[in-house]
């Protein structure tokens, strides 16, 4: 239903007021800004660095290729609206651009879910099927099911999409720091937005419940195959790489999980608070992601290590 105290029409554009009360606005926007810089700095040396080895070109790093891109849509549809208003202040975005910047934005999101899913899949068969890895996870296999795991995003989406677009607006303030599901609904005059949100929210608890459950299972059996190894090398090797996908894997789960229990369970909550919920998590996955495998991943360390040093790097089908 309608609220009556609005009259209804359409909006052609919004306006962020979300962070009119703050003082030290450009000092945020810089936060962001050089937070976003990193983010994109990071994955696209992931990228380069898969993509120009042909070494590389194997189902785990085409998996890190495809969390580096779903990273840097994740982060881009929330961290260029927040520099926009913080730094140039431009507070003014069409109806349209708004949408689909709410579109990118949650599609990163069940992407990125859906992308972490696979790696967990990908490094339990390789080390409880290590003999049979490489006939069952091939390429081609990888991409169909990276194929698939974004046409369910574009599904998801497209029903959250047409319930956005068929909600009445009779005012053009957005009062969040970004276009998100939450800030579009509130921006509307439905007299009762909890139907709106207990759908989605039905949405968001699917992957919390149900994948990351699922996740973390598969790394109990990754730690008790990995203490039944003789060979201590190996044993460090798989230990490091299941380390440094579970930093990756609670750096979205862990602020997704705190932004549900604080939004949903608590009430009155301040603006303030209720956008710093939903920017910290925006921003830490994509920023942790790529510093992880960089860091963390022998094979991209030591190709970054020769690029720094300016160590003379001969193309891959030369010996």
């Amino acid at each position: 239903m309608v609220n009556e105290n609005y009259t209804v029409k359409n909006v052609d554009s919004f306006i962020f007021t979300g962070f009119d009360h703050l003082q030290n606005q450009k000092l945020l926007g810089f936060l962001v800004l050089l937070a976003y810089m990193l983010i994109l700095l990071g994955n696209a040396i992931n990228l380069c660095i898969i993509l120009s080895n042909r070494n590389l070109h194997k189902p785990m790093f085409i998996l890190i290729c495809n969390l580096a891109v779903v990273d840097i849509m994740f982060s881009s549809t929330c961290s260029t609206t927040m520099i926009s208003v913080l730094l140039a202040e431009i507070k003014n975005v069409s109806y349209y651009s708004c949408i689909s910047r709410m579109f990118f934005y949650h599609l990163g999101d069940i992407t990125e879910c859906m992308a972490l899913t696979l790696m967990a899949i990908d490094r339990l068969i390789a080390i409880r099927l290590p003999l049979r890895y490489h006939s069952i996870v091939t390429n081609s296999r990888i991409f169909l099911f990276i194929f698939l795991t974004w046409l369910f995003g574009f599904a998801v989406m497209g029903y959250v999409i047409s319930i956005v677009d068929s909600v009445p607006y009779c005012q053009p303030v957005i009062k969040y720091a970004f276009c998100n599901y939450p800030a579009m609904i509130r921006a509307s005059c439905v007299n009762n937005s909890e139907p709106y949100f207990f759908t989605v929210t039905m949405i968001s608890l699917g992957p919390l419940f149900g994948q990351f459950p699922f996740i973390l299972c598969t790394y109990a059996v990754l730690a008790r195959s990995v203490t039944k190894l003789s060979n201590n090398s190996n044993k460090k090797q798989m230990i490091s790489t299941c380390l440094s996908h579970l930093i990756v894997l609670f750096s979205f789960f862990v602020p997704k999980m705190i932004s549900i229990f604080l939004t949903r369970l608590i009430v009155g909550l301040n603006l303030t608070e209720r956008n710093t919920i939903f920017i910290v998590p925006s921003l830490i996955s994509p920023l942790v992601n790529p510093t992880v495998y960089c860091t963390r991943t022998k094979e991209i360390r030591n190709r970054l290590k020769d690029v720094l040093l300016l160590k003379k790097i001969l193309p891959n089908h030369v010996k």
